[in-house]
């Protein structure tokens, strides 16, 4: 179970036992913004992008959306995303639990900026009902992050 990965991964910085995990399903933004009762933009959600057989996850905030435009700027390719089945080949979590802890493979992984607005935020922790609270700094530390982007469009409307 992929929850068991993030929950090793999470020993590291002892936050193993600090993963929230609900009566209810959290496998979208919204049904998680409800089961944690919290504003659906601070639910941090990971999305998959595959370019040629390869894989990246952006996490973002749960208001914002992918902008092609400036993805494309950045990384050079239009961002196309990936099939449930892709994702849990590549990850080794479930499309509803995907997060950048624990990851099966060795990818990278890019905060978005609209993640930059809070204090806390709450991804996913492999599971379709579990999650975790943390700071931006502790997501970028214990995601491994090659850093900071802004690729997503949408989210500074509720600014």
């Amino acid at each position: 179970m992929a929850i068991n990965e993030v929950r090793e991964h999470l020993k590291k910085w002892g936050r193993d036992s600090d993963i929230i995990e609900l009566e209810a399903s959290s496998a979208t933004v919204d049904l998680a913004a409800r089961a944690l009762q919290v504003e659906p933009a601070r639910i941090a959600k990971t999305i998959s992008i595959k370019n040629n057989g390869d894989m990246l996850l952006v996490v973002a905030a749960g208001d914002a959306k992918i902008d092609n435009s400036k993805f494309k700027k950045h990384f050079g390719y239009k961002p196309k995303m990936s099939n449930p089945e892709e994702v849990l080949t590549f990850t080794g979590h479930a499309v509803g639990g995907v997060c950048p802890f624990g990851l099966l493979n060795n990818i990278p992984v890019y905060l978005d900026i609209s993640l930059k607005r809070f204090t806390t935020i709450f991804p996913a922790c492999g599971s379709s009902n579990s999650a975790i609270e943390l700071t931006c700094a502790e997501l970028e530390e214990y995601s491994g992050s090659q850093g900071w982007v802004d690729v997503c469009k949408d989210w500074q409307k509720s600014l």
